[in-house]
């Protein structure tokens, strides 16, 4: 029982690690590029809209889909590493 606890809390730890990383790359790129940078970004075009506005109305939503697949890729790499997994 007290090799469980300490696996869960393995667990946990890894998915903590895996939140706070991928949960920093969606502040940066919706806060940072959306807001902070938006002015730098702006000298810059993506088919034919200024960057920083991109990021701020579009970009950030691609991100924090593209994040959510990562999310669940790492997971379910994560679950097959502590034999969590569902299958």
């Amino acid at each position: 029982m007290v090799r469980d606890n300490e696996l869960l809390k393995k667990y946990w730890r890894h998915n903590l690690k895996y939140l706070f990383i991928l949960l920093t790359l969606w502040f940066m790129v919706s806060y940072g590029f959306g807001i902070l940078l938006v002015d730098e970004l702006n000298s810059l075009r993506l088919w034919g809209f200024k960057l920083g506005f991109w990021f701020a109305q579009q970009g950030s939503i691609y991100v924090f889909v593209i994040l959510i697949a990562v999310y669940v890729y790492l997971m379910n790499k994560l679950d097959k590493k502590y034999e969590l997994n569902e299958d």
